[in-house]
């Protein structure tokens, strides 16, 4: 990572960070970046949700030195991770229209996790996410054994996990991950 592309990524974070207060009361810009400084995978990760429309900021801290916890916020499912089959065993099953890649796929090319329905609610706690769009969330494995993986979405004022085949991709669905600093 150059130089300029970390101290853009930190302005960035920094500015957001402090623009959305309400989803870290009680947390402060220089812990964060302390726990950032010279962790060169925890930045490359940010990165790649940053340019990829995640807009990451942080939503946790797991206790006094747990980690800091960075979730995807941009309003709707990050554009440049959408049209994704769930995982890769789903997209390789796809006979025809097979896509590059899979939430799972992408997300461990990231160095990031996707959220969980619990985590994914968190999120949707803060804000008002996915209104338009909808996002692949972790799947537990006996839905995935029977060809499943779960999204969310919010409509009607409200939060919904629903199912749908692993295999199938939507121009508006994507998916939204987090990474633990």
């Amino acid at each position: 990572m150059k130089t300029s592309e970390r101290e853009e990524l930190l302005h960035v974070l920094k500015g957001r960070f402090e623009k959305h207060g309400n989803r870290h009361p009680g947390l402060e810009w220089a812990k964060v970046l302390a726990r950032l400084d010279g962790n060169l995978p925890a930045l490359r990760s940010l990165l790649a949700m940053e340019s990829s429309g995640g807009e990451p900021d942080v939503l946790a801290r797991g206790g006094e030195r747990g980690p800091y916890t960075f979730y995807d916020c941009s309003a709707e499912s990050p554009a440049g991770r959408r049209s994704l089959c769930f995982d890769g065993e789903a997209r390789r099953a796809r006979k025809e229209h097979r896509p590059e890649s899979s939430a799972v796929e992408m997300a461990a090319a990231m160095g990031i996790e996707l959220l969980t329905e619990e985590e994914y609610r968190t999120l949707q706690g803060v804000g008002e996410f996915d209104t338009k769009t909808s996002s692949w969330i972790a799947t537990p494995p006996d839905v995935r054994a029977l060809g499943g993986a779960l999204f969310g979405d919010r409509r009607y004022g409200r939060v919904f996990a629903y199912h749908n085949g692993a295999s199938s991709y939507y121009a508006a669905r994507g998916f939204r991950g987090l990474l633990r600093v």
